[in-house]
């Protein structure tokens, strides 16, 4: 059987808080967030700013537990400002038969990047 991609994780109106141009790339996430989607160090994501229609991929680094950060680092810097509101979401490759069953965990935040709700549909 063959592999699809399915979404595995999102995080829901995370807040940029700083874009740091000089940086060599990637998205630095505080922990807590990446915990509670599932996401991990270095991990491959899809960057959606509702603020302004962009879209990029990049990777993740860990960021302070608890410190709500959320800084587009290198090239992406150019993609959002201080404020925007972004989507970041995760993929995995999965067997065509299981992926019926599959449901992605959606977490959703507060103007903090706190988290206010986990969702996981049924």
């Amino acid at each position: 059987m063959y592999q699809i991609e399915l979404l595995k994780s999102k995080i829901h109106g995370a807040k940029i808080t700083d874009a740091n141009l000089h940086y060599k790339g990637s998205l630095t996430l505080d922990e807590e967030l990446m915990d509670a989607a599932g996401m991990v160090e270095y991990e491959k994501i899809l960057v959606v700013n509702n603020s302004n229609a962009e879209r990029l991929e990049t990777y993740f680094i860990k960021g302070p537990r608890g410190s709500g950060v959320c800084c587009l680092n290198g090239a992406a810097a150019r993609k959002a400002v201080n404020g925007d509101v972004i989507i970041i979401m995760s993929f995995l490759s999965i067997n065509h038969e299981a992926a019926g069953s599959w449901k992605p965990t959606k977490v959703f935040v507060d103007q903090n990047n706190e988290v206010e709700k986990i969702e996981i549909d049924k």
